[in-house]
């Protein structure tokens, strides 16, 4: 048994504390938010953002002392641009030998730093560091249902250690050593999957989905590749499997905002009726700015980002896809 703290009382950090206390780990949630953490202890459900899952065996607490002291595992799950100010607290409790696994999906603004580099930013060289990512949506995982994941690290112990203490009977662990190519493609297919949601809404029809979903797929790898990242990392859980997920799935927010965006509703609007973050919304543009680091081309991510700020309409921005120079598939020549 593993003493583990998850650090994010959102959906996702409370389906992976209910999945891990169902495997006898001694579990403690952490939320900012000490009036919701309240209502956890009371209620013992996470009405807000997981109703209906019970948190049996999950220990609730809005002390980050209280979470991290004597883990021997710690879970990061909050959103992008909380990341950095949640670790900083959490490394100055955790020794330098207890492992943090970010589930988090996005890129920092400003250093353009994946989740993994933020976490070592803050905590140096030697803390054992892994990314958790794929296909999933918090409520099925919490709800004990089939479920596929990739566990990427430089240490392999630490990705053996998260494959050991987190596989059950409904969720398998494969391990790579691609983190940056584990990390781009969960960062960018929620950008893809704002367009995916924008096409749905538009009734552009299943040929231009598909057509979005594996384009979509070409600006994830190349973007992974000139980071390092490997083009079969991107064909796996971590890249294709979260993509289609993302863009398909009813539960997806980021899909969400884009069928509303796609009805015309200005992006105001669609955040004052949502509780949880649409990742997309904020890796859009720093993925543009690393691409042009890079030297990467990002023409979905791009109208994305001008919808986003209002400066092209959806409709509009799917029609400059569409009429931008033709191009072989493989390497991208124009024709």
């Amino acid at each position: 048994m593993q003493s583990i703290a998850v650090l994010g009382a959102g959906g996702w950090g409370t389906a992976l504390a209910v999945h891990l206390a169902r495997l006898d780990h001694d579990v403690r949630l952490w939320g900012r938010d000490a009036a919701l953490v309240d209502r956890l202890r009371e209620s013992r459900v996470n009405a807000v953002y997981l109703p209906d899952v019970a948190l049996d065996g999950v220990r609730p607490t809005a002390s980050i002392e209280e979470a991290v002291g004597g883990a021997t595992l710690v879970v990061v799950a909050v959103p992008s641009h909380g990341l950095r100010a949640v670790v900083h607290r959490a490394v100055a409790i955790a020794p330098t030998a207890v492992p943090f696994v970010s589930t988090t999906k996005g890129l920092e603004h400003g250093t353009l730093f994946r989740m993994s580099d933020v976490i070592a930013d803050e905590a140096g060289p030697d803390r054992p560091v892994a990314v958790l990512s794929g296909p999933t949506f918090a409520a099925e995982v919490a709800a004990g249902l089939p479920t596929a994941v990739v566990v990427a690290s430089a240490s392999s112990d630490a990705a053996c250690l998260v494959q050991r203490e987190f596989r059950s009977p409904s969720l398998r662990l494969y391990a790579t050593d691609d983190v940056a190519g584990v990390e781009i493609g969960g960062a960018l297919k929620n950008v893809v999957a704002i367009a995916a949601g924008v096409v749905e809404s538009l009734g552009l029809g299943h040929n231009a989905m598909a057509a979005l979903i594996t384009r979509g797929l070409v600006e994830m790898s190349r973007l992974a590749t000139a980071m390092g990242g490997r083009p079969d990392t991107l064909a796996g859980l971590s890249g294709l499997g979260d993509l289609v997920l993302t863009c398909t799935g009813h539960r997806s927010r980021n899909r969400q905002v884009g069928i509303e965006l796609g009805k015309g509703r200005s992006l105001d609007d669609i955040l004052r009726g949502q509780r949880m973050v649409a990742e997309g919304l904020r890796t859009a543009q720093a993925a543009l700015d690393l691409g042009a680091r890079l030297g990467v081309e990002l023409p979905i991510t791009a109208q994305m980002q001008a919808v986003i700020d209002g400066v092209r309409s959806p409709k509009a921005a799917l029609v400059e896809l569409m009429l931008r120079p033709q191009r072989s598939e493989a390497d991208g020549s124009r024709h």
